[in-house]
């Protein structure tokens, strides 16, 4: 069967693509056009995330182009796309970085849209606006949508205007250690410095007094300069015990826009999340209701289009919450929403990018069951090293409510170029109790031979008390680490 047969079949026998979607607007050009699916997606990523774009597209009928470095020759994402293009060395700069490398490769393959998982070129606004001078569609936001909330003093500054809670912090980049000191004063110590170009944890420093503050600016706003390509730094006050609850959006070209609910991604390690939840075990149908309310208000006040994941702190202490950043794109641990709700996010990205507005109310959201989602990473469990090599043995759990977004397999050899993420393991459940017996059960199943992997830390952390009972804030595993080792 060819290709246009291929989509033709399978976009009649999809239930939302074959309600009446004709004759809907087009904002760009004000006339009337019939959405149609993307011919060909290009998927400018690697590792589990290319699989999961992957296996969407599959299902929608649509064909699909791997990019790969020289190091991921072998990886599962090149295997089983339609076709597969080397676009450079193993150093992510080289390639999956390299923004004329992965678009020449749409080029020269006739994709229509390029997909761009998380992480590497995924919030580069440059990137999405080179992706339409290209008569290419980049599956998420638009470049003015990354551009408004990529800048993190920005996006506070727009919260504000949106009358989402802010803690008190700066409302533009510090120009310099003074100007730092002064607003600390206002603020009140202990605050954090914070990248203004910074995401995904990084780019964050605590400091409890004017001297910490002086002894640190110059060089965590060095360091900001190399990670980020931004020096600038701006002030937040220091919630003392926060929890981190995400919720997750998703909005059409039309102004059709849904919250589908929090994430609970508090159990973190050096701010960088390990296990995340859903529903957060501390939010009561009220503040859930005002939080996702906030997040649809900021969505709407830059006309936000796609997915988007919307995060804010909530204080254990009061339950206030309060903005902290928005990620433009879809995050690591979508998949405990897509099992709590049944919506399949890739998918709806798709769709929303083609121009298929939303057939999802919010009345449509149910949330009556409990997911968890463990990162396994390849590293050593008691040091926190990397531990890249060969699996020479591998077993993934199965069962009932037991999900593994993976691109790992036998004999297949971990590379340390690249974050050491290698799975990710989701289960589901009717409650929470039942979620954590399920996850322990499957973290037991869970065999890999030939590397070093976090499941046993996993494992501690779910036979925790205070885990079990959600009696803790971001500072869980800086108490739990010394009672571990």
């Amino acid at each position: 069967m060819n290709l246009s047969s291929s989509l033709s079949l399978k976009n009649e026998a999809d239930p939302i693509l074959g309600q009446n979607l004709s004759m809907t607007p087009n904002q760009s050009t004000g006339l009337r056009k019939t959405p149609e699916l993307f011919r060909k997606v290009l998927i400018a990523n690697r590792g589990e995330i290319a699989l999961r774009v992957i296996r969407a597209c599959r299902e929608l009928g649509i064909a699909t182009v791997a990019v790969y470095s020289t190091a991921d020759e072998h990886s599962l994402h090149v295997k089983l796309a339609d076709e597969a293009v080397c676009i450079g060395p193993p150093h992510s700069k080289l390639s999956y970085l390299n923004i004329a490398s992965v678009l020449s490769a749409a080029d020269i393959t006739g994709a229509d849209a390029v997909h761009p998982g998380y992480g590497f070129l995924s919030e580069n606004a440059e990137f999405a606006r080179l992706c339409g001078e290209c008569e290419m569609t980049f599956i998420g936001p638009t470049p003015a949508n990354i551009r408004s909330m990529g800048e993190k003093t920005q996006a506070r500054a727009i919260a504000r205007a949106a009358q989402v809670p802010l803690l008190p912090g700066t409302l533009s980049a510090v120009p310099g250690v003074e100007a730092a000191l002064e607003e600390a004063e206002k603020i009140g110590y202990p605050v954090i410095l914070k990248a203004a170009a910074g995401g995904g944890g990084r780019g964050i420093h605590i400091v409890y007094n004017s001297q910490q503050l002086i002894g640190s600016f110059d060089r965590v706003s060095s360091e900001a300069g190399a990670a980020f390509g931004n020096s600038a730094m701006y002030l937040e006050k220091y919630c003392e015990s926060p929890r981190h609850v995400e919720i997750q959006v998703l909005c059409d070209k039309y102004g059709n826009r849904i919250a589908l609910g929090e994430r609970d991604c508090t159990i973190q390690r050096r701010h960088q999340k390990i296990l995340e939840e859903c529903p957060s075990p501390i939010l009561d149908p009220q503040l859930r209701q005002t939080m996702c309310e906030a997040a649809l208000k900021l969505c709407a006040s830059v006309d936000y289009e796609n997915v988007g994941t919307v995060e804010f702190l909530v204080d254990n202490r009061d339950k206030k919450y309060y903005f902290m950043e928005m990620n433009t794109r879809i995050q690591v641990e979508h998949p405990v929403t897509e099992m709590v709700t049944g919506i399949d996010l890739i998918k709806e990205q798709i769709r929303a990018a083609a121009g298929f507005p939303l057939k999802l109310k919010q009345s449509d959201i149910k949330v009556q069951s409990h997911s968890i989602e463990c990162r396994i990473n390849a590293e050593d469990p008691e040091k926190f090293a990397p531990s890249p090599g060969k699996i020479v043995g591998l077993h993934l759990p199965g069962g009932f409510g037991v999900r593994v977004d993976s691109f790992v397999y036998d004999q297949y050899k971990v590379v340390p170029f690249y974050d050491s993420m290698i799975a990710k393991l989701i289960v589901h459940a009717p409650t929470r109790a039942d979620a954590i017996i399920k996850m322990r059960q499957a973290l037991d199943e869970f065999v890999v031979e030939g590397i070093k992997t976090n499941i046993p830390f996993h494992k501690k952390i779910l036979a925790s008390k205070k885990f079990r009972d959600a009696d803790y804030d971001t500072h869980f595993l800086e108490e739990f680490l010394p009672k571990y080792e």
